[in-house]
């Protein structure tokens, strides 16, 4: 049977949603367990990107992080993109910086903060074996754990909140609804020192639609390096993993100075990368990050997403388990997990769509193609991409203010673009006829210029 331990709300997951839900919900006055899997307080996710987009800086802000974060040594970034129409690199100051720091860095930090709040219990080298519930109405009542001993302990709570990842154990023991879409690109990445890219401290991706690579500076002056070809490659990158990465990072159009470093660590890749949405809530549960919605790393959303889910889910439930309980309490918690499932939705289907569209290993569509070559030429249009980018807005948004000037910006290149035409009144035989110059050959005249 083990023992038992009552608190308000078990976090299951001490990486980054998990500690940032337990150190909202712990400031609320909420008594928080936060259960770990891994027995080292330094641990840190391995196969991952680290950079946060500016989405979530106000987030890190108000979780006492950003500063912390900057001390440790973390860049603040922004991201310049290469297309074949040009690069896209946003001049704008309206929107705040993303910043980069190592995972092996960060994790450690934000775990460390998340165990110095008070009302966080931190509990390491415990795995999660059972949802309990309610005897009378079925809902999550709490979670039975193990040490490496197998020593059990009950932990009663009004919330459990699965912060587990992708392949969420939480998530599949409570049934929750999951959709998963395919995802046919794989990843490999390393780090260099060597010569920073153009650009530095600012990221640089390479949009060669639909291969795609990067180079990130980061906080200890090496550069990662990423690639993530679609799945015609992958047996190139099976043979040699690190000759296959270093040869596609150098045949990037005006490739960052891969031939000129030297790699430092492993090169580490991941083949298996589905989509994955669900429900992020149930009868006294809720997901957040990963393992409420793990998309297509090609973006780099996971981290602050993972930073913002769990604020969402602090602002919807904290006066609910922090308050009084019994019915009152239960009710109040059923209003708040209700909220915090629309709040979701709202912030990251549209997105979810999106990404999941071009995660298929595509071309660019029309629709795409329309922004990314408008935004290589035009400086206004380059400053919504990026907010919709960093995800600052929403696909409406974009559409509703940069499909139009997209439009305007394309169509005005076009008519550049056409050769010039003369046209001269020749007098014979007493009537007016039109002439022009020739065409250059391989042109054509047209009314409009499609988006090449």
């Amino acid at each position: 049977m083990g023992t038992q331990e009552d608190c308000d709300v078990a976090v299951v997951g001490a990486s980054l949603a998990g500690c940032a839900t337990a150190i909202f919900l712990a400031r609320a006055g909420a008594r928080v367990a936060l259960v770990e899997k891994r027995p080292d307080p330094a641990a840190f996710k391995r196969i991952c990107g680290h950079f946060i987009q500016s989405s979530a800086m106000a987030t890190l802000q108000r979780l006492g992080l950003l500063q912390a974060i900057e001390e440790a040594g973390g860049l603040r970034s922004r991201v310049r993109i290469w297309t074949r129409w040009g690069w896209i690199e946003p001049d704008t100051e309206t929107l705040p910086s993303s910043i980069n720091l190592r995972r092996e860095v960060l994790d450690p930090l934000v775990r460390a903060a998340a165990a110095d709040t008070p009302g966080v219990d931190l509990m390491l080298d415990r795995t999660a074996r059972e949802l309990l519930r309610d005897t009378e109405d079925g809902r999550v009542s709490g979670v039975r754990i193990e040490d490496r001993q197998g020593n059990a302990t009950q932990l009663r709570a009004r919330l459990v909140v699965g912060a587990d990842g992708r392949d969420s154990h939480i998530a599949e023991l409570a049934g929750v609804h999951s959709r998963t879409s395919p995802h046919r690109r794989f990843s490999y990445t390393g780090y260099f020192e060597g010569p920073p890219p153009v650009g530095s401290p600012n990221g640089s991706i390479w949009m060669a639609d639909p291969q795609w690579g990067a180079a990130f500076p980061t906080d200890d002056g090496s550069t990662m390096y990423a690639a993530m070809p679609t799945e015609e490659r992958l047996p190139e990158f099976r043979r040699d993993p690190t000759a296959a990465l270093i040869s596609f990072v150098a045949d990037l159009p005006e490739a960052p100075p891969i031939l000129a470093s030297t790699q430092v660590g492993p090169t580490i890749g991941k083949l298996e990368m589905p989509n994955v949405m669900r429900t992020p809530t149930a009868p006294g549960l809720a997901l957040v990050g990963d393992a409420a919605f793990a998309t297509d790393p090609l973006f780099g959303v996971g981290c602050g997403w993972a930073f913002q889910s769990a604020e969402w889910l602090a602002d919807s439930v904290a006066a609910a388990v922090a308050g009084p309980g019994g019915t009152p309490g239960r009710e109040s918690l059923r209003r708040g997990l209700s909220a915090y499932r629309r709040r979701h939705a709202i912030g990251l289907r549209g997105h979810a769509f999106l990404i999941h569209s071009y995660a298929t290993g595509r071309p660019f569509n029309p629709g795409e193609r329309l922004l990314f070559s408008a935004a290589a030429r035009d400086a206004k249009v380059a400053g919504i991409f990026e907010a919709f980018g960093t995800r600052n807005i929403g696909p409406t948004r974009l559409v509703t203010s940069g499909l139009p000037r997209a439009l305007v910006v394309n169509a005005r290149h076009a008519l550049r673009r056409r050769p010039a035409a003369t046209i001269a009144p020749v007098r014979a035989s007493g009537s007016v006829r039109a002439t022009s110059v020739a065409v250059p050959a391989g042109h054509t005249h047209t009314n409009r210029e499609s988006v090449q």
